[in-house]
C-alpha cells in the first residue's frame, strides 16, 4: 500500500484532567509534514501550545521536530527545539544507526555525551509506520516494537499496538473545505498504541494514544493519554 506524504494541521485541546493535575487548560495547535527525498523520509513536527495553570502564569510552549529517516532503515537523523514564551530552552540533534546484526547506536551532538545503544530488531518512526499498516489487512490484531525516535533524551521506547476495528472516518468529520476528504477515503481503523520507555522498566505506559488511521498513513483524529490528563488532537486542514 502507498502512503501519501502529505501536510496536516490538528487542533489541540485538553479534554479532561484529575484532580492532581497541576495544569487547568492546554490549547494550541500542530502542524504535521511528511514528504520524502532522493533516499529518505522526511518529517516535521511543528507545536504551538498554552499551558494554563492554577497556580502561575500561563507559559507558552513553541517547539520543532525534524527527522530524516532513510529508505533502507539504516540511518536516522533527528533535530529538535524548544522554546518557552519565546526563550529556547531546549535544542536536541544527534544521528542513530542501525548494524547490519540488528543492533544499533544513538549518537547526540546536543545535548553532548548522550548516546544509547540500540537493541536488536530497533527501528525508527517511519518504518513502524510502515509495519503498522501491513498489520492493517491481516488477522494479527497487536504487535509490539522497540523504536527509537529522537524526540527527547530518554532512549527507546517499547511501543505496544492494538488495531480494533475498521472506521468511517468521514462520518465523524464536519464538513470543511480545507480538508481534501479524497486523502480520508482510504481505509481507516481504530489503533491504540502504549508506550513504555526501555531504559526505565515500569509497568505502566508513560502515555497511550487512540488513533484514527488510515491506510495511506494519514491520521484524522488522536487522543492522547496522559497521567493526569487527555488532550484530543483534531485535523481541521
Amino acid at each position: 500500500k502507498d502512503v501519501i506524504p502529505h501536510k496536516a494541521l490538528y487542533n489541540i485541546k485538553m479534554i479532561s484532567k484529575s484532580s492532581g493535575a497541576r495544569v487547568l487548560n492546554i490549547s494550541g495547535q500542530m502542524l504535521f509534514q511528511w514528504k520524502y527525498g532522493c533516499d529518505a523520509w522526511h518529517t516535521d513536527y511543528q507545536f504551538n501550545l498554552l499551558y494554563e495553570y492554577a497556580d502561575s502564569p500561563a507559559i507558552r510552549i513553541t517547539s520543532n521536530f525534524t527527522t530524516y529517516e532513510n529508505f533502507d532503515g539504516k540511518s536516522f537523523n533527528y533535530s529538535s527545539q524548544r522554546k518557552r514564551n519565546g526563550d529556547l530552552f531546549k535544542e536536541i540533534r544527534g544521528h542513530a544507526k542501525m548494524a547490519d546484526d540488528g543492533t544499533g547506536t544513538a549518537e547526540y551532538s546536543l545535548p553532548e555525551d548522550v548516546v544509547f545503544d540500540l537493541p536488536e530488531g530497533t527501528i525508527f518512526p517511519i518504518a513502524h509506520t510502515m509495519e503498522l499498516i501491513e498489520h492493517l489487512n491481516t488477522n494479527k490484531k497487536f504487535f509490539n516494537r522497540v523504536v527509537f525516535d529522537g524526540s527527547d533524551e530518554e532512549g527507546p521506547v517499547e511501543i505496544n499496538v492494538f488495531i480494533g476495528n475498521q472506521v468511517n472516518a468521514i462520518s465523524t468529520m464536519k464538513p470543511n473545505k480545507d480538508i481534501d476528504v479524497n486523502l480520508l477515503n482510504a481505509p481507516a481503523w481504530q489503533v491504540r498504541m502504549a508506550f513504555f520507555p526501555l531504559n526505565n522498566r515500569q509497568e505502566e505506559a508513560d502515555y497511550e494514544m487512540t488513533l484514527q488511521f488510515h491506510d495511506n498513513g494519514i491520521i484524522s483524529d488522536m487522543e492522547v493519554d496522559y497521567d493526569t490528563f487527555s488532550v484530543s488532537q483534531d485535523l481541521v486542514a
